[in-house]
């Protein structure tokens, strides 16, 4: 005897039915998944109406940005680097940059006051 019987004939073609019936009903219809959406919070509602492409707030808050990295990368970095090379590597000005005070001792002139240091006065017994 070889082949299935009867029996086990019609048992496998409602198996095969069944399984394509089931990956059938597997697909999604366009309504589907039908998921009530849920109430957004304060901030989740901010997040989604200043997120919308050309909303006031996303256009002025890029604005700010661009113009704040122009600021900083254009003027204020650029500055502070032409700053320290004239401060400390162009300036010929006496006493601009002071690496050590003169050290000053009575009748001393100073320069950029044109006083004269006074002199000590004298104390007797304390040493």
């Amino acid at each position: 005897m070889s082949g299935y019987t009867a029996d086990e004939k019609l048992r496998m073609e409602q198996l095969i039915k069944l399984r394509r019936q089931w990956l059938k009903d597997q697909e999604l219809s366009a309504r589907e998944p039908v998921i009530q959406p849920k109430a957004a919070g304060a901030i989740e509602r901010f997040w989604a109406n200043f997120l919308q492409p050309k909303s006031m707030w996303r256009l002025y808050t890029y604005k700010a940005y661009t113009g704040g990295v122009f600021a900083l990368t254009r003027l204020l970095i650029p500055a502070w680097v032409v700053h320290y090379y004239v401060k400390y590597h162009v300036a010929k000005r006496p006493y601009g940059i002071v690496e050590l005070k003169p050290r000053l001792f009575p009748g001393d002139t100073i320069l950029e006051t044109g006083e004269v240091v006074p002199d000590l006065p004298e104390s007797h017994g304390h040493h």
